[in-house]
């Protein structure tokens, strides 16, 4: 089972694809789709989302995912316009699943870092070096986003194949 995690946001969006054993899963392919280019000038947000419709349509036919899995919405009190951006990415991400026909699972942050490190409170330092660990990576990975599409890939593989085997 392949699956696709997606950490949403409107100028880096973190991706992985994973596949295999829930303990080791292997990586498929992951990376971010960068959004916003330093020293360019800022794109409008519809133009940022077209760019993101492309960017992970293009993804879901090459790595051809049979789940996609993405952060589910949390709000921050010291940063309440982070979800309003985030929702337009997560937006994007779920109309191009639909369209594939690709099912989705939805993960809250907390639980996603509780699979990774063992707290729901982990800081993106703690979930670079978990996600290291898991898939046996020679350097951390870099941005975090990009640790974090891999950790909520893995986080629903490893759902998928409990829920699985409970049935």
């Amino acid at each position: 089972m392949r699956v696709l995690g997606f950490d949403p946001g409107l100028s880096i969006t973190g991706y992985g694809c994973v596949a295999g054993d829930i303990i080791r899963p292997g990586i498929i392919e992951a990376g971010v789709f960068r959004l916003t280019k330093r020293g360019e000038p800022v794109e409008s947000i519809g133009d940022r989302l077209v760019e993101l419709e492309s960017d992970v349509q293009q993804l879901v036919e090459r790595v051809k995912p049979d789940l996609i899995a993405i952060e589910g919405m949390f709000a921050h009190k010291d940063h309440p316009g982070t979800v309003v951006k985030m929702a337009h990415a997560r937006g994007v991400i779920l109309l191009v699943a639909r369209r594939a026909g690709v099912e989705v699972c939805e993960l809250k942050p907390a639980e996603v870092k509780k699979a990774a490190t063992g707290s729901g409170r982990a800081t993106k330092e703690q979930m670079q070096l978990s996600v290291q660990e898991m898939f046996n990576l020679p350097e951390l990975p870099q941005p975090a986003d990009l640790a974090d599409a891999l950790a909520i890939a893995a986080c629903a593989l490893r759902r998928f194949r409990v829920e699985s085997m409970t049935r």
